[in-house]
């Protein structure tokens, strides 16, 4: 099966390619995506190997949406042709034209959905989802970001009416300021980007904090005397850890939420320790529980989950806009989708 991928070299070059799928086997679906989703932070940390998921030429991109259009034996789930689904992984690729057993054919998918059709197997934790009706397939695209967010949230268990502070309102942020309003506590989102803090407040934070201009420490112990219950740091930036541990009370809880890399994290002890700190180190989405639950909230209006996409772009304009994301040239950009 031929299809059209995103493809990034080891010189973080991109470029639209023919890439080769692997033939449908048992459980497994084609399905033809309609978008895929950008995860800015994570997938510029595998271009820039700040993590590594496998060696280069790589696929990127976890999250996609689209229609069934093949299925081979013994598919999962219910899941026929037709179906419109939410997918996490491309199962393989190749560059068209690469002999079987070419080492230069070879490309790792990181997970691979940055392409026009994916082969991806049924059932397990990360097997394809039906899109709930109502969902917007662009929306349904992003719905890893917002359930890694509701996955942090579940973890660490903030209640209702205590006082939590989203660092990062990009769109693991966001799904964390839904998820906390949606549980009845006061929320204050701090960032750099004015667009990120009026989703922050569009999605119910009570008050934004812009750190370019305002000292973020002193706003938030005004804004909650005695810090936050709960800090949730989103931006997988290993130097954001230290100041906003100290944005906690004593007794808070802190939630590691961003992807900080594979190297160790310098990490001040004391402030910590003296704080008397719970923290929580989530990792991936919650798996079906949760993707399945802000889905549901996206059908229900509850979660308006396209609001989150600032960029929609064309599979022809994905490795240009790629590049500029990577080069930190695209400053506004909080949710992105590719239109396949």
């Amino acid at each position: 099966m031929l299809a059209k991928a995103i493809i990034c070299d080891a010189e973080q070059r991109f470029a639209l390619r023919d890439v080769e799928l692997p033939e449908l086997g048992p459980g497994q679906i084609l399905v033809k995506l309609a978008y895929s989703g950008l995860s800015i932070g994570t997938e510029m940390a595998l271009v820039r190997s700040k993590i590594s998921w496998g060696p280069f030429p790589i696929c990127t991109g976890y999250m996609g949406a689209g229609e069934i259009v093949a299925a081979g034996p013994e598919v999962q789930d219910g899941l026929a042709v037709g179906d419109q689904v939410y997918v996490r992984r491309n199962d393989g690729m190749r560059l068209a034209g690469a002999a079987k057993g070419d080492a230069a054919g070879a490309v790792s998918c990181t997970s691979g959905v940055h392409c026009s059709h994916v082969v991806t197997t049924t059932g397990g934790d990360n097997g394809p989802d039906k899109v709930p009706a109502g969902v917007g397939l662009d929306a349904a695209s992003m719905f890893v970001m917002p359930a890694v967010g509701l996955y942090g949230v579940d973890m660490a268990g903030p209640r209702l009416g205590e006082r939590v502070v989203v660092h990062g309102v990009g769109q693991i942020g966001l799904g964390v300021v839904a998820a906390c309003v949606h549980r009845g506590c006061r929320v204050v989102v701090v960032d750099v980007q004015a667009r990120q803090l009026e989703l922050g407040l569009e999605f119910g934070a009570e008050a934004a904090v812009n750190a370019n201009d305002t000292n973020a420490g002193e706003a938030i112990g005004r804004l909650f005397p005695g810090g936050a219950d709960y800090v949730f740091e989103c931006t997988g930036i290993p130097s954001c850890v230290n100041p906003t541990v100290r944005w906690c009370r004593t007794g808070g809880g802190y939630v590691w939420q961003g992807n900080y890399g594979q190297k160790p994290v310098e990490f001040d002890f004391i402030s910590a320790h003296a704080r008397k700190l719970r923290m929580y180190l989530p990792c991936d989405d919650g798996l079906r529980p949760s993707r399945r639950a802000v889905t549901r909230n996206m059908a229900t209006g509850a979660l308006p989950w396209a609001k989150a996409i600032t960029h929609r772009v064309s599979a022809a304009e994905a490795p240009a806009f790629f590049d500029r994301v990577n080069r930190g040239l695209e400053k506004s950009v909080v949710g992105a989708v590719v239109k396949w």
